[in-house]
């Protein structure tokens, strides 16, 4: 068996054109949907990135893991205390662990680790590739990780890969030409001048007069220096527009690099023997609950995610449908 999760970090799926929307985002991940089942409702159980990760890669809640934020001793797992003898419970329950008892080499392309210093994400893996900038990497850095790795070894038998993109998180940084193609495209409906101005009337972190989340500070100069694609305010529709079709460009950009993926699991003969898993770690609010740029909120925006499943043998007879039953991500794991 050879199993490819493609993990594209903050990636919502009302964003996604097979789950309807206006914008040509996804054509690559469309093809995928029709291909298999498209899941409706799937949600993660606990968000942002490391208690989203945590939960997924162990299969448990973060109220059992102790990884519910991104700091402070709520960031890493609980001391398991006597009952850990030798070697810690995640090595026997764990996601990775579990596939790689089942015989399977598993392998991870992914920065997340060193980025939230979650090196309990290793556990289980065989082999790790790690492109050292801590998530600042766009996919150009990444994929041809992975293609090298499938040209090495796709046509071998039992393997787990985790492809990780961080595209489109922020800064936006897509190229030009992914931005370009959403410069007549219209901003989603529900967005209008009048709501842009009631958020300017409200601050607070990563609010439209805060996006970057750290107010006007020295650091957020420096984003605007580095990232000019990446909008500081919302002071006008021109800068909503930026911040759309900022992120739309990157969820764009990710998609054409899992088409790169899957061109090169064709070339080696093994694209229609791969199971194919796409999801994401979390969402990401769009100026929903005057939060821009950004996945801080339990909301509905934030923790719901895409998943597709493409398992030849199994979802052959169902492409293209729909499943609209409410999941958890976290039962990747069991399931």
């Amino acid at each position: 068996m050879r199993i490819l999760y493609i993990d594209i970090d903050t990636l919502r799926p009302d964003h996604l054109s097979c789950y309807g929307y206006h914008r040509p985002t996804s054509p690559n991940i469309d093809r995928l949907a029709a291909q298999g089942v498209r899941f409706d409702n799937c949600y993660v159980s606990d968000a942002p990135c490391l208690p989203s990760r945590a939960s997924l890669f162990t299969g448990r809640f973060g109220i059992h893991t102790g990884a519910i934020c991104h700091g402070g001793v709520a960031a890493d797992p609980f001391i398991e205390g006597p009952q850990r003898q030798f070697r810690q419970h995640l090595d026997w329950t764990g996601w990775v662990p579990l596939l790689r008892k089942a015989g399977l080499k598993t392998v991870s392309i992914s920065t997340f680790g060193e980025r939230h210093s979650s090196w309990w994400y290793y556990v289980g893996f065989n082999e790790m590739h790690n492109m050292g900038k801590g998530g600042a990497e766009g996919a150009e850095e990444v994929t041809p990780i992975a293609l090298d790795w499938i040209r090495r070894n796709g046509k071998s038998d039992n393997w787990f890969l985790h492809y990780h993109i961080w595209d489109p998180h922020t800064p936006y940084r897509a190229p030009d030409e992914f931005i370009q193609r959403f410069a007549d495209q219209p901003l989603p409906a529900w967005y209008s001048e009048e709501l842009r101005r009631e958020h300017w009337s409200r601050p607070g972190p990563h609010s439209a007069q805060e996006v970057c989340g750290f107010g006007f500070s020295d650091w957020e100069k420096e984003m605007a220096r580095r990232w000019p694609k990446q909008p500081s305010v919302i002071d006008s529709m021109a800068a909503a527009r930026r911040l759309f079709d900022g992120y739309d460009a990157g969820t764009a950009y990710a998609d054409h690099h899992v088409g790169l993926v899957l061109e090169a699991l064709a070339r080696e003969g093994v694209l229609d023997d791969t199971v194919i898993l796409l999801s994401s770690d979390h969402g990401e609010t769009l100026g929903e609950l005057n939060v821009y740029g950004d996945h801080q909120f339990a909301d509905s925006i934030t923790c719901r995610v895409p998943m597709i499943v493409r398992w030849p043998g199994i979802t052959d007879r169902q492409a293209g449908r729909v499943d609209d039953g409410l999941y958890l991500q976290n039962d990747f794991a069991a399931t």
